[in-house]
């Protein structure tokens, strides 16, 4: 999608600090982090939203899964714990429209988270 953000970073029209990249995903660091460690790991496919998926695309929130759950691992957040998150929409706090999850950790996280 040509208007798309992280569509723009997975073309390499736009930098950023990534620390992960596949065939299929990408994860970057967050440019305004809310934790020392805040990662965003995005599909290279552009869904515009945690709606927006049907069955089909259970393998990549599966995939997601097992990709925040190695870098958790890779930047020490285990076995302190870390956080997922993902926003859906103006009113769940999403900013981009393009599914995203937050991997946070680093520091005791509180709760309700918002």
């Amino acid at each position: 999608m040509e208007s798309c953000l992280f569509c723009g970073m997975v073309a390499g029209d736009i930098p950023c600090d990534k620390v992960y990249e596949d065939d299929s995903y990408l994860a970057f660091r967050d440019i305004n982090p809310q934790a020392p460690v805040h990662l965003l790991i995005i599909p290279k496919r552009h869904l515009a939203s945690v709606a927006d998926l049907d069955p089909a695309d259970a393998g990549v929130i599966g995939d997601l899964a097992v990709i925040g759950s190695r870098l958790a691992a890779e930047a020490g957040l285990n076995p302190g714990g870390f956080r997922w998150v993902f926003n859906c929409g103006d009113d769940g706090g999403q900013t981009v429209p393009h599914i995203h999850l937050h991997l946070l950790g680093g520091r005791r996280l509180g709760w309700p988270p918002g």
